[in-house]
Protein backbone atom coordinates (compact mmCIF):
# COMPACT_ATOMS: atom_id res chain seq x y z
CA UNK A 1 0.00 0.00 0.00
CA UNK A 2 2.67 2.38 1.03
CA UNK A 3 4.84 1.80 -2.19
CA UNK A 4 2.02 2.26 -4.28
CA UNK A 5 1.48 5.55 -2.56
CA UNK A 6 4.96 6.65 -3.11
CA UNK A 7 4.86 5.47 -6.76
CA UNK A 8 1.53 7.55 -6.95
CA UNK A 9 3.04 10.29 -5.40
CA UNK A 10 6.48 10.36 -7.87
CA UNK A 11 4.15 9.77 -10.90
CA UNK A 12 2.07 13.61 -9.69
CA UNK A 13 4.93 15.54 -9.25
CA UNK A 14 6.75 14.04 -12.75
CA UNK A 15 3.78 15.43 -14.13
CA UNK A 16 3.26 18.73 -12.58
CA UNK A 17 6.66 19.67 -13.87
CA UNK A 18 6.36 20.44 -17.69
CA UNK A 19 3.09 21.97 -16.67
CA UNK A 20 4.95 24.84 -14.90
CA UNK A 21 7.69 24.93 -17.61
CA UNK A 22 4.95 25.79 -20.15
CA UNK A 23 3.65 28.39 -17.60
CA UNK A 24 6.74 30.35 -17.01
CA UNK A 25 7.55 32.22 -20.82
CA UNK A 26 3.90 33.14 -20.64
CA UNK A 27 4.10 34.76 -17.37
CA UNK A 28 7.05 37.06 -18.57
CA UNK A 29 5.19 37.95 -21.17
CA UNK A 30 2.51 39.48 -19.30
CA UNK A 31 4.65 40.96 -17.11
CA UNK A 32 6.89 42.55 -19.74
CA UNK A 33 3.41 43.98 -21.40
CA UNK A 34 1.94 44.91 -18.14
CA UNK A 35 5.34 46.93 -17.50
CA UNK A 36 4.75 49.17 -20.05
CA UNK A 37 1.87 50.81 -19.18
CA UNK A 38 2.35 50.38 -14.97
CA UNK A 39 1.95 53.17 -12.95
CA UNK A 40 4.37 52.44 -9.92
CA UNK A 41 7.10 54.03 -8.45
CA UNK A 42 11.13 53.74 -9.97
CA UNK A 43 11.60 51.39 -6.46
CA UNK A 44 8.35 49.45 -7.31
CA UNK A 45 9.28 48.69 -11.53
CA UNK A 46 12.60 47.68 -10.17
CA UNK A 47 11.74 45.66 -7.76
CA UNK A 48 9.11 43.93 -10.31
CA UNK A 49 11.86 43.23 -12.79
CA UNK A 50 14.34 42.31 -10.47
CA UNK A 51 11.08 39.56 -9.27
CA UNK A 52 10.71 39.01 -13.34
CA UNK A 53 14.25 38.54 -14.03
CA UNK A 54 14.81 35.85 -10.58
CA UNK A 55 11.80 34.02 -12.35
CA UNK A 56 13.13 33.73 -15.55
CA UNK A 57 16.83 32.38 -14.32
CA UNK A 58 14.54 29.92 -12.48
CA UNK A 59 12.81 28.94 -14.78
CA UNK A 60 16.13 28.43 -16.97
CA UNK A 61 17.48 26.32 -13.95
CA UNK A 62 14.82 24.13 -13.96
CA UNK A 63 12.86 25.54 -10.81
CA UNK A 64 9.92 25.64 -12.19
CA UNK A 65 7.37 25.67 -9.58
CA UNK A 66 9.80 28.26 -7.95
CA UNK A 67 9.63 30.81 -11.23
CA UNK A 68 5.95 30.35 -11.44
CA UNK A 69 5.81 31.72 -7.55
CA UNK A 70 8.02 34.17 -8.06
CA UNK A 71 6.76 35.29 -11.56
CA UNK A 72 3.17 35.59 -9.90
CA UNK A 73 4.52 37.96 -7.17
CA UNK A 74 5.78 40.28 -9.73
CA UNK A 75 2.18 39.97 -11.75
CA UNK A 76 0.54 40.94 -7.85
CA UNK A 77 3.12 43.91 -7.65
CA UNK A 78 1.61 45.06 -11.20
CA UNK A 79 -2.10 44.69 -10.12
CA UNK A 80 -3.03 41.97 -13.13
Amino acid sequence: MFKKLVVASALAISMAGPAFAGQCPSLVKQIDAALQTANLSEADKAKVMELRNKGEAEHQAGSHAESVNTLNEAKSMLGS
